[in-house]
């Protein structure tokens, strides 16, 4: 067994119950292994450190557990998975400017961000596997199992806004 680490937060609106009475339902439902977080009204933040086989075992009984003590509850993000490039120097061990200079020495080769910008994101788990594969960074597989079930997650939570008229041809378009 392994132990993952990743935060899912929900969407509790029109959940009545009061903060104490909601960290009571989700320790019995099996979030023991979770800091909870509510300090956004309608919001619920849980981060948790699951023993599991896989990531997606984790993730997956995770997000049964809170359904089951907060029916109501709707996951809107997954993490760890969207990052900038601090968040990508701190996981490296390194500066952010020497991983700036990583990515633009690196041309086309790195992993094209999600959001580019003024500030830049990217899935993590693109970038770990460009790291690992490329400059030989070693990462914890945790958390690089976890970063791919959080990615699709978080796809998939954003793919269900998707008008399913204009789907075929926007794949059209992508490919």
């Amino acid at each position: 067994m392994k132990t993952f680490e990743f935060t899912l937060k929900f969407s509790i609106q029109g959940d009545k119950t009061n903060t104490d009475s909601i960290v009571e339902k989700l320790a019995e439902a099996g979030c023991n292994d979770a800091l909870i977080g509510l300090g956004q009204s309608g919001r619920i933040a849980l981060n948790f450190d699951r023993e599991a086989k896989t990531a997606l075992a984790a993730v997956s009984s995770a997000i049964t557990d809170v359904k089951s003590a907060i029916p109501s509850a709707r996951l809107i993000e997954a993490t760890p998975d969207l990052v900038g490039l601090s968040d990508l120097a701190d996981l490296a061990q390194c500066s952010r400017q020497n991983m700036r200079k990583i990515m633009l020495n690196s041309g086309q080769n790195f992993p094209a961000p999600l959001h580019e910008g003024k500030v830049s994101l990217w899935h993590l788990s693109n970038v770990l596997i460009w790291l690992r594969d490329e400059k030989h960074y070693i990462f914890d597989d945790a958390l690089l199992e976890v970063a791919k079930i959080t990615m699709q997650l978080n796809i998939a939570r954003e793919a269900r806004a998707m008008d399913a008229s204009l789907q075929h041809r926007i794949q059209r378009l992508m490919s």
